[in-house]
C-alpha cells in the first residue's frame, strides 16, 4: 500500500507541476486560452493572476516531493499536511470558480491522502 500511496502523491505533485507550468508560462498561448476559453486580450488581462495561482500550485508540487523524500515521521506529516491543502483548495475553487476544479483537484488529491493514510 505503501507504493500505491507514494505514486498517487507522486501524481498528485505532477499535475501541480503541470498546473504550475500552464498558469505561469503558457496562459497566453492556446493551452492556457484553451482551458477556460479565453480570447487573447482576456488572457493577457489575467495572466498575473493565473501566474500568482500558479505559483501556489508550485509550492503545493514543492511540498508533496518534499513529502516523498523526507524520511518518516517527517515526510508523512508533510504529506498529509500538503494533500490536506490540496483538497481544500480543490474544494474551494470548485465552490468558486468552476466544479471541475472538485474532480481534476480535490479528488485527485483525496484519493492520495487516504491512500497515504492506509498505508500508515
Amino acid at each position: 500500500m505503501e507504493t500505491v500511496a507514494n505514486v498517487l502523491v507522486g501524481l498528485v505533485a505532477a499535475l501541480h507541476a503541470y498546473i504550475l507550468v500552464l498558469e505561469m508560462f503558457l496562459w497566453e498561448k492556446k493551452p492556457g486560452r484553451g482551458l477556460h476559453g479565453f480570447d487573447p486580450e482576456m488572457a493577457r488581462a489575467t495572466a498575473p493572476l493565473a501566474a500568482n495561482q500558479g505559483l501556489y500550485n508550485g509550492f503545493l508540487a514543492a511540498g508533496l516531493v518534499w513529502g516523498l523524500i523526507a524520511a518518516d515521521p517527517t515526510g508523512f506529516r508533510v504529506q498529509v499536511f500538503f494533500l490536506v491543502c490540496v483538497v481544500v483548495a480543490g474544494v474551494y475553487g470548485a465552490l468558486t470558480a468552476n466544479r471541475r476544479i472538485l474532480f481534476a483537484q480535490a479528488l485527485p488529491g483525496a484519493l492520495a491522502l487516504a491512500a497515504v493514510l492506509l498505508a500508515r
